[in-house]
């Protein structure tokens, strides 16, 4: 098998372009709640939408990562907007910030993100999932007051997100709650074995089927005074009456502001931000990767700079690589980076040319697909998984759950990280292993033997050691001297031996009977 970073961008059209759909169908409220959270245009968060499928993705090694406008920024850029006294003036610091992004990637900053542990990382991602069960049951309701993409425990309409629930059960919309309903049903009855057997299912996404039904539901529901919908309950994209006023709604950025220091201050701050948002999606994105692809993290930030300063000059939000939507595209069948690609081009062809459409999708709809995907990020077998690996991978798992919705997604990620270094400390962590690149001799296996303590703080070596192999190659590993393996280096292990295949590598592991079964 090949690596498919190395196939055609059309290789896997018939996975990439159904999982773009769904994508697409997640990214258009998503933007614009964001957008309305931010208290930028509307239209900013389509734009930046547009900016991270067509522009970051073509950049980007990132197989299935997707970018667009970020909830994690909307406090910072409406506070940013309100300091520097305008949207336009705002622009020009979200150009400087994607030159400070490329700088970053330029000088090799990436790495950070190779020093998350995996506890810390599968706590984000479950994290998230709770959040996204929590804030769409309200809008699966009909209860349409949180704008979509807010991912914060407190809330612009002045509630939390347990507040929320309860006054989305005194406010029901019938007809939406019909909607979503028979949304989840046909999304969970996709997911039957059964129903593969049949050929259409190939055929017919299962989101895409939900939306679909929703629709037409608004359609029928139109003009009954018990069923229908209001503007609240389905998408709200500006609608242009010609090509000239859809060009009106790009904004240049005031380049005068330039001269002011408060520029480059919120211009540094959004590039931090996104930088850290970027890597910590980065690395749970290749965690869901089913071929365990490594994404080249200094690569992402350039790919990330280069989209955020384009998407300031035509006046645009601040993008990042996102959760959500890398989780939906993931979900969807999702093979490489064809389908980030494709959704930014449907959504710059729709919002242009079809958006009368585009708001008859109802908010209950994509609700039932984000309630999925919320779900396959917080199983229940993913705690079981967790709690085999030991006390101290669990407590920092549950530790990141729990801060991420009490708070939000940075702060929640620097106490779980927090609890995983006082346990890696408390263990005593020096791990040295044996490898040297230039003892390499060809026709002859490479050796790669460990001692007997290897640490969390390896990680980053072994993943370094590991793209140094060449292809074709017999590498061996041996741990018969090691009597403790740190679950991250394990899995990293374990994730070379999926990705070792597609490189000809014949992988042999000695001694390891007794450490990676703790992966089975």
């Amino acid at each position: 098998m090949k690596n498919s970073d190395n196939q055609g961008f059309f290789s896997h059209l018939g996975s990439d372009f159904p999982a773009s759909l769904v994508v697409f169908l997640v990214a258009v409220p998503l933007c614009l709640g964001i957008a309305l959270a931010s208290g930028a245009p509307l239209f900013s968060g389509i734009i930046a939408g547009i900016v991270g499928g067509i522009v970051v993705s073509l950049i980007s090694k990132s197989q299935l990562g997707v970018s667009g406008p970020a909830a994690g920024l909307a406090v910072i850029v409406l506070t940013a907007i309100g300091d520097m006294g305008s949207f336009e003036n705002f622009l020009a610091a979200v150009v400087i910030a994607g030159i400070f992004q490329v700088l970053l990637g330029v000088f090799k900053t990436g790495v950070f993100a190779y020093y998350l542990p995996s506890s810390v990382i599968k706590g984000m991602l479950s994290g998230i999932g709770v959040i996204i069960i929590l804030k769409q049951i309200p809008h699966a309701f009909g209860y349409d007051a949180d704008p979509e993409g807010d991912l914060d425990f407190f809330q612009p309409d002045g509630h939390n997100t347990f507040s929320e629930l309860f006054y989305a059960l005194e406010n029901i919309t019938p007809g939406a709650l019909v909607i979503s309903t028979i949304g989840l049903a046909i999304l969970i009855l996709w997911e039957r074995p059964f129903m593969k057997k049949f050929s259409f299912t190939k055929i017919v996404n299962g989101p895409l089927l939900a939306v679909a039904t929703g629709i037409g539901l608004n359609v029928i529901f139109e003009g009954n005074e018990f069923f229908s919908l209001h503007g609240e309950h389905v998408v709200n994209i500006p609608v242009n009456e010609s090509l000239g006023d859809f060009f009106g709604q790009f904004t240049t950025p005031n380049f005068a502001v330039l001269a002011n220091y408060k520029t480059y201050t919120v211009a540094l701050t959004i590039a931090i931000v996104a930088s850290i948002e970027t890597l910590l999606s980065v690395e749970a994105t290749d965690k869901m990767d089913p071929e365990r692809r490594i994404t080249p993290t200094n690569r992402e930030l350039i790919a990330q700079g280069v989209g955020n300063s384009v998407s300031g000059l035509i006046g645009g939000l601040p993008v990042t690589q996102v959760i959500v939507r890398s989780s939906a595209n993931i979900q969807s069948g999702g093979k490489t980076r064809a389908s980030a690609f494709f959704h930014g081009i449907m959504l710059l062809v729709c919002v242009m040319a079809i958006p009368h459409v585009l708001n008859l999708i109802p908010l209950a709809s994509l609700a039932a697909v984000l309630l999925v995907v919320g779900y396959k990020l917080v199983k229940p077998s993913i705690f079981k998984a967790m709690y085999k690996t030991g006390h101290s991978q669990f407590y920092s798992f549950i530790v990141t759950i729990i801060a991420i919705v009490f708070t939000d997604l940075l702060t929640g990620i620097g106490l779980g990280l927090a609890v995983a270094m006082v346990f890696i400390l408390w263990n005593n962590f020096k791990t040295p292993y044996h490898f040297d690149p230039n003892e390499i001799k060809e026709g002859e296996p490479i050796r790669i033997e460990l001692s007997e303590d290897v640490s969390f703080l390896n990680k980053a070596g072994f993943i370094k050691t590991f793209g140094l192999l060449p292809n074709n190659s017999h590498v061996i590993i041996d741990a018969t001297r090691t009597k403790d393996i740190h679950w991250d280096v394990l899995e990293v292990i374990e994730d070379f031996k999926i990705n070792a295949k597609s490189k000809d590598i014949n992988l042999e592991l000695v001694g390891f009977d007794a450490h990676l079964s703790i992966l089975e």
